[in-house]
Order: structure tokens, then C-alpha cells, then sequence
């Protein structure tokens, strides 16, 4: 799809949507406030969020914007260039850092010293550009750079958890994501050695001519292990379990609801906007890699989840089954398959969010995160554990939620395909999700409270905590009663993924 004439004020919000939070978060440090920090986050997260719906809607009928960063023509210089995907995962990134910080008020008062919220929300901000920045370039090397930015902001807000533990939690991600880090640097170097160029329209038209260049193929593996690393990929996940359980609650909602969505994003720009989908497939066989991948990520981490003592944790591992459908819908490699795999980058973002709000307002209350120590609390409680009900009810894939749009679509594309033994892999991967979240109600609303003479000083999470999480349960039942916005964006992106388009 060639460029349309793009409304002057519209062809400069590419810029604005990274240069608002890069230029709030040294602000927050300089201004040494917490409360103002946040304000700030709130000012900078809602304007990226308008700016991303505004790009959504100059490219939904197949406009694509390019900003020349200083005037310098791509491919020559660096471009920042927005389709429908990239403005859909725009939506989602700033979606969910905008719904989340009403939510971090009071939760982060509690779990991070007050010398060092400020920083925090400082961070907080640096990993949005980082994102955001990811999602919106159009260089191969930028991305690396905007990686590297998210990422080691990303281990201090981790850090700055109260509990020690947290600390290691962010020593082990920093050294898994530099081992990702380097694989995606050591394989955007090669494509560049390949072809002379680091534009990814320019790659794109480029690799066909080297494809059966050693350097090409080896420079794909790279990609793939990197971003499999980054995106928490059975069994490259091992990162993950540890950083959302000792992050501080808000900041584990954030990157569940983000971060992986972002490194799926970037897979997909690799695979078929670079690679195209011919060489990827036909020539690279990579069916054949990501099928037993997703496979495994689907099923491995929900039994594991199911064991798990701890209800962060299980939720982790639940986030590491849930990336198997991604990338299992890639693997497929038809446009249902593919439409629900960025179907399910926002509604995941939305069931998993809401899940770990819930689960973070209930950490709120009694500062553990035990799910032995749940027992009786639905009673106590009623409000945040209806909301963990029916965003549990979304992620099982139950009828009339967002999360069985998601499943309905991929089972589609694995019938398409005839790979009737993965359609029926999905369902009943299903009911290993009913398992470990039943394991959370079973202990809310079945058992007798560990200490009952303590069950009167436990009482709902505040109403600031709350609405946040309600609006995101309500988005779970929305979006899967009107599905015309999410599955026709995503309809919509696949079917540009599928025919090459920019």
C-alpha cells in the first residue's frame, strides 16, 4: 500500500508519541515528588494513548504514515513508519500504561518506599518509550536501541519492590535479556553485513535477492531465539516466573499486559514484513520450529501453573501457556491463525492485566501472596474476586468473553490447516486453565480463613484500585459480545502481513 497525503498535524504524532513520555520521565526525577511523578506518568500515558488511537485511525483503511527523523529520507535515514499493526500495538502498550497508573496509586505506596517512587514512575515512563519506540520504528537497529532502553528500565522498576528478592528477580532477567538482547543485535548486524541497508521496507525488498546466503539464514535463528528469549517462549521463559512474582503489583500488571505483547509484535515485523513469508516458511521451515514450541508453551507451563503455591507465580506461568497461542497462530501461518494471534495480543493484554490487578489489590490487603492464605476471602473480598472470576472466565476461552474470540479464531485456522490434533490441543488446554484458576476460587470461596480472629481487619481494595480493574473486566465482556473493532483490526493487519504490505 503506497503512502497517502497525510494531514500535516497527523504526520508529526509519530515523533510526539515517543518525544512526550522520553522527555516526562527525566522530569519526574528533576521535580523529586511522587505524587507529581505520577501525575506526570498519568499526563504523558493518556496523551500516548490519544496519539495511538489517532494513528489507528489514519491507518485502519491501509494508509501507511512514515516520519523522516530530521528530514533525512529513509532509507538513508531513520524512519519512523506506522501501519495498522504497529498502530494497534500503539493502542495496546499505552492502553494498558494508562489504565494501570489510576490502579498504581495506592498499590505502589505500599510495596516501594516513598524515596523511591519518584524514580519508579520515572522508569515507568522510560519503558513506555521504549515500547512505544519499538513498535513505531521502522529502523532494524532502533529497535535493538529501544529494546535496551525498555529493557533496563524495566529491571529497575523491578528492583524497587520493598522485598529483597526482588532485587535477584531483576539481576536473573537482566541476564537472560542480554543474552536476548545480543542474539537480536548479533542478528540485525548480519542482516546488515547481508544487505548494506538497516531500514526494514528497504531489508525487505533486499533479502530476496541474498536469501540463500548462509548469513541470511543464520541471522534469522538469531531473531528467533532472541525475541523467543525476550518474549518468554517455552522454554526460554525461565526470566518471567521471577519478575512478575517479586515486581511491585502495578509494575507486574504493566509489563504482563506490554512487554511480551511487544516482543510477539516484533517477531511477527521480523518474520513477515523482513523475511517475508515465502522465505520464512517455504524456505526456512520455521512451521517446523515454532509448531513443537507452542506446543510445549501451551501445555508445560499450564501444568506447572497448577502446581504452583504462589498465586503470582501461577499467573506467570499462565502468561507463558497464553504466548504459546501467539506463536502457535504464527506457526499456522493462515489468516485466522494469524488474525487471532493479534487478536490475542490486546485481549490477553486485557484478561491478564485484569488478573493481576486483582490478584495485586488482594496483596494490597494481606501482603503475601500465598494462595493458601486466600482461603475465605472471596467473602471478604467480593468485589476483586467477581472481577478475578470473570477475567479468569475470559482467559479459559468461555463463550461471550474476549479470550474464547481469541481461541475460536485460532481453532479456525488450525481446522483451515487440517491439524485437527492442535484444534483439539487448544480445547483442552482449555481445561488446564479451569484447573489453576479454579485452584484461586477454590481458596477465595471453599476454605475457612487461616486466621479468623484477624479476617475482620481485611476489607475491599480501595475504589481507586478498582475501577481500573473493573474497566478492564468490563473490556473482557465487551469485546467479546462486539467484536467488529478487535477482529476487524486484526483481520485487517494479518491479511497486510500475509500479502507483504508495509
Amino acid at each position: 500500500m503506497s503512502d497517502h497525503f497525510i494531514d500535516p498535524f497527523i504526520a508529526q504524532l509519530p515523533a510526539l508519541q515517543i518525544l512526550i513520555p522520553l522527555l516526562a520521565a527525566p522530569l519526574c526525577v528533576i521535580l523529586h515528588h511522587r505524587r507529581t511523578a505520577w501525575v506526570l506518568a498519568m499526563i504523558a500515558s493518556y496523551c500516548s494513548l490519544a496519539i495511538a488511537l489517532l494513528l489507528l485511525q489514519q491507518t485502519s483503511d491501509g494508509t501507511v504514515i512514515s516520519y523522516a527523523m530530521g528530514n533525512w529520507a529513509p532509507p538513508w535515514g531513520i524512519e519512523y513508519r506506522i501501519d495498522i499493526l504497529s498502530a494497534f500495538v500503539l493502542v495496546i502498550v499505552s492502553m494498558v500504561s494508562s489504565i494501570t497508573l489510576p490502579y498504581a496509586l495506592r498499590s505502589l505506596e505500599k510495596e516501594v518506599y516513598d524515596n523511591k517512587l519518584y524514580l519508579l514512575y520515572a522508569g515507568w515512563l522510560v519503558v513506555l518509550t521504549g515500547l512505544l519506540g519499538m513498535t513505531i520504528t521502522g529502523d532494524a537497529f532502533n529497535v535493538f536501541v529501544f529494546l535496551e532502553i525498555s529493557s533496563l528500565a524495566s529491571y529497575l522498576i523491578i528492583a524497587l519492590n520493598r522485598d529483597r528478592r526482588a532485587l535477584t528477580a531483576a539481576f536473573q532477567y537482566l541476564l537472560l535479556g542480554t543474552v536476548g538482547a545480543s542474539f537480536i543485535l548479533l542478528g540485525i548486524g548480519l542482516l546488515y553485513q547481508m544487505t548494506g541497508t538497516l531500514n526494514m521496507a528497504d531489508l525487505a525488498q533486499r533479502l530476496p535477492l541474498v536469501s540463500h546466503a548462509s548469513g541470511v539464514r543464520t541471522a534469522f535463528a538469531f531473531l528467533i531465539v532472541g525475541l523467543g528469549i525476550k518474549a518468554a517462549i517455552f522454554p526460554m521463559h525461565s526470566w518471567l516466573a521471577g519478575a512478575y512474582r517479586f515486581a511491585p503489583s502495578a509494575v507486574t500488571v504493566f509489563l504482563a499486559g506490554s512487554a511480551t505483547k511487544v516482543s510477539i509484535y516484533l517477531l511477527l515485523r521480523f518474520i513477515y514484513s523482513i523475511y517475508g513469508s515465502e522465505l520464512a516458511f517455504e524456505q526456512l521451515h520455521l512451521s517446523s520450529i515454532l509448531l513443537p514450541l507452542a506446543l510445549l508453551s501451551i501445555v508445560i507451563p499450564s501444568m506447572v501453573a497448577i502446581n504452583q503455591k504462589s498465586f503470582k507465580r501461577l499467573l506467570a506461568f499462565s502468561s507463558i501457556s497464553q504466548i504459546g497461542y501467539m506463536v502457535l497462530g504464527i506457526a499456522i501461518n493462515n489468516q485466522a491463525a494469524l488474525s487471532a494471534t493479534i487478536l490475542h495480543l490486546f485481549n490477553h493484554a486485557i484478561i491478564k492485566a485484569a488478573l493481576f490487578m486483582s490478584m495485586g489489590a488482594v496483596f494490597y490487603q494481606i501482603s503475601g501472596h500465598r494462595i493458601k492464605s486466600l482461603a475465605g476471602l472471596g467473602h471478604l473480598m467480593p468485589f476483586t474476586f467477581a472481577a478475578f472470576i470473570l477475567a479468569g472466565l475470559s482467559l479459559i476461552g468461555v463463550p461471550l468473553t474476549a479470550g474464547f474470540i481469541s481461541k475460536w479464531y485460532l481453532v479456525i485456522g488450525a481446522l483451515n490447516a487440517g491439524w485437527w490434533p492442535v484444534a483439539a490441543l487448544i480445547l483442552f488446554s482449555s481445561l488446564l486453565a479451569v484447573a489453576y484458576i479454579w485452584k484461586i476460587v477454590e481458596a477465595a470461596y471453599f476454605k475457612p480463613p487461616l486466621s479468623p480472629n484477624t479476617t475482620g481487619a481485611i476489607k475491599e481494595a480501595p475504589l481507586s484500585m478498582l475501577l481500573p480493574l473493573y474497566l478492564l473486566v468490563t473490556a473482557n465482556i465487551y469485546f467479546g459480545l462486539n467484536t467488529q473493532w478487535s477482529v476487524g483490526t486484526a483481520s485487517k493487519a494479518a491479511a497486510m502481513l500475509l500479502g507483504g504490505g508495509q
